[in-house]
């Protein structure tokens, strides 16, 4: 039985009676979806009602971008104006490099043009196992013999190569310091007709003493670093570096240095050496001379210096213990300074002239002013007395100059105490204790005095600075102040520079001379000389005498202070100064030997060293015999 066809509206009834198409939406709760029933939209077919926008959102939008804005704006005023300086610095830092050549130090030579310090190219071999085109016993083989090598007993330099070559697959440091002799001969080395691989030459500049330690207390050295550290290659570094103008490098496309605006003939530097004042014969005449007396005295460690008085140039400053300045990280820090004025110390005895010049000059004596030398006194406590006293004892009645010649303690006291406290102070200052030679080699120490009150009002310093004791001064200041003995009472600077000469030996620059002070007058050095020639003929430094030949001297021997006051009864500084000739005084030679073994004097230890080393100077300067 069929069922019959529905119509149109049966459908769309029975259809919308499933889905609710076509009909009116029923009003939902109020509350639903947090609207009103009115605010329901109709299902289909009606138009929906739209929210309204908040007025507070669209100004919090507005805010937040006209903010955005002007951050970005401010922002690039900072990038484009404030720090506009400081990133374009920073750009042309990356993007430039300015660097100097390097540029060898000035060489140094003696006054006679020997050198004594240059630059010179070395290399350091290193070695590449993993790149060998040949074995490794082969290329020790070869390598072996070429090269300066240190090496333990039993041990070849083939069998050191082939350790040194199993430590590591690159990078072995083979030898360094090789001349260039040497890296041409390695660099053109062959084995079975094939260069060999895998040995790498690094060059490098050295700075080369070629003298060793003939000169290293005058020198010192240059550092990694290419700096000075001691002598006058610290003291005149600014004479001894070349300037030289940076170059700049910019960055290419391709991401390589290249230099700007190079222009020809910009590595060319002047020829101009450093020359001082130093005589290398009369040096190592010197250092022979001092070695072989401290050998044979056992002695701590010595000095000698010699000057022409006339201008204070010094031809010769030793000071041993030494060391070798090509090697200077071999030695103790304590070699590279030098003592001679360094370091102070009391000097006894040998400052005995200057203390008869001060009371000639003051009118206080003559040198045939009499005092009674009574061998020993007491003063304020202390027990005063010559050292030959057990020997001696009492010389009574003595001349001032008879005084000096003996060395007599007791007599200079007298000496001494025969003008004020105050003037003889004022002397002391004048002649420039308490301050420094003022000499050009570096780390000069100044002298040591005591303070005027403590001077004045106590009788035992008086005395004991009337023997040399009491005060301390550097060998250097003690060489200056004989200069002024020696070249008729002015006081001179010690200096071992004497300029920039270029390859012809014509000046660049010269020293400028320090003005001279007269501290004595003529009449009083030519005194004081003649009774220091005494000394030399007949009294303590009799060691000194070169038969032919006027020289005026003093001896010394000192007892060393302690750090903690009072002196050491084992512990003794001796010197000697002399000044030749006689006639027409002009050099001044000091030796100074600290700690010699006991029973040691300036006259049997200092002496001998400075005879020696007037005897060379003779043969050097060509001194004429003294005509007595």
């Amino acid at each position: 039985m069929k069922r019959p066809k529905p119509s149109g509206d049966s459908l769309r009834d029975s259809f919308a009676a499933r889905t609710g198409w076509g009909k009116q939406a029923k009003p939902r709760a109020k509350g639903s979806f947090g609207r009103s029933p009115q605010q329901t939209a109709p299902a289909w077919g009606r138009p929906v009602e739209r929210l309204k926008p908040s007025k507070f959102r669209l100004w919090a939008v507005w805010a937040l971008l006209m903010l955005g804005g002007l951050g970005l704006a401010v922002n690039l005023f900072y990038l484009q104006v404030t720090r506009a300086p400081a990133l374009r610095k920073q750009a042309e830092q990356q993007q430039t490099l300015k660097t100097k050549p390097f540029v060898p130090r000035r060489p140094i030579v003696d006054r006679a043009g020997n050198v004594l310090a240059i630059d010179r190219q070395v290399y350091t071999l290193y070695a590449h196992p993993s790149l060998f085109n040949h074995s490794k016993a082969e290329i020790a083989a070869k390598l072996g013999p070429m090269l300066p090598m240190e090496l333990s007993p039993g041990t070849t330099a083939e069998t050191e190569l082939l350790r040194r070559f199993n430590l590591a697959e690159s990078g072995i440091t083979i030898a360094e310091s090789l001349a260039q002799e040497v890296a041409d001969r390695v660099t053109a080395m062959q084995i079975k007709d094939s260069p060999v691989d895998g040995l790498e030459l690094l060059r490098q500049q050295q700075r080369f003493y070629p003298q060793q330690e003939l000169a290293a207390d005058i020198l010192g050295y240059v550092d990694g670093e290419r700096k000075g550290q001691a002598g006058v290659e610290y003291s005149q570094q600014n004479l001894l570096e070349r300037s030289m103008p940076s170059i700049q490098f910019s960055r290419s496309i391709d991401g390589n240095w290249v230099p700007d605006r190079l222009t020809a003939g910009f590595v060319q530097f002047d020829d101009l050496k450093l020359q001082l004042t130093i005589d290398s014969r009369l040096q190592r005449a010197a250092r022979i001379a001092l070695k072989e007396k401290m050998k044979q005295h056992r002695a701590k460690r010595g000095t000698v210096i010699v000057m022409d008085a006339r201008n204070g140039e010094l031809l010769s400053v030793v000071a041993e213990p030494s060391y070798d300045p090509n090697q200077y990280f071999n030695f103790d820090l304590s070699r590279y300074k030098n003592w001679a004025v360094t370091d102070v110390y009391e000097p006894g005895s040998t400052f005995k002239a200057i203390n008869v010049a001060i009371a000639l000059e003051a009118g206080a004596v003559k040198p045939n002013t009499v005092f009674n030398d009574e061998g020993r006194i007491y003063m304020d406590g202390w027990t005063i007395q010559n050292s030959d006293y057990k020997q001696a004892g009492a010389r009574g009645p003595s001349t001032v100059t008879d005084i000096l010649k003996h060395s007599s303690n007791v007599g200079m006291v007298h000496v001494m105490r025969s003008m004020k406290a105050s003037l003889y102070y004022q002397a002391l200052e004048k002649l420039g204790l308490g301050q420094t030679a003022g000499t050009d080699l570096p780390f000069e120490v100044t002298s040591q005095l005591k303070n005027r009150e403590q001077f004045i009002n106590s009788p035992v310093e008086v005395a004991t600075t009337a023997f040399g004791q009491g005060f301390s001064i550097t060998p250097m200041q003690l060489v200056q102040l004989n200069g002024a003995l020696a070249n008729g009472g002015k006081l001179v600077t010690p200096h071992v520079v004497r300029g920039l000469f270029d390859r012809e030996g014509e000046p660049y620059w010269k020293l400028p001379r320090a003005v001279t002070r007269q501290v004595f007058s003529p009449e009083t050095t030519k005194q004081v000389l003649e009774m220091m020639e005494t000394v030399v003929d007949g009294g303590t430094g009799k060691a000194a005498q070169i038969p032919g030949y006027r020289i005026a001297g003093k001896t010394g021997t000192a007892q060393k202070a302690n750090a903690g006051g009072g002196y050491s009864n084992n512990a003794i500084i001796t010197s000697f100064v002399g000044i030749m000739p006689v006639e027409a005084p002009r050099y001044v030679v000091l030796a100074v030997i600290d700690e010699p073994k006991q029973g040691s004097s300036g006259g049997t230890v200092a002496a001998p060293i400075v005879e020696s080393v007037m005897e060379a100077l003779i043969t050097i300067e060509k001194i004429a015999p003294s005509k007595k």
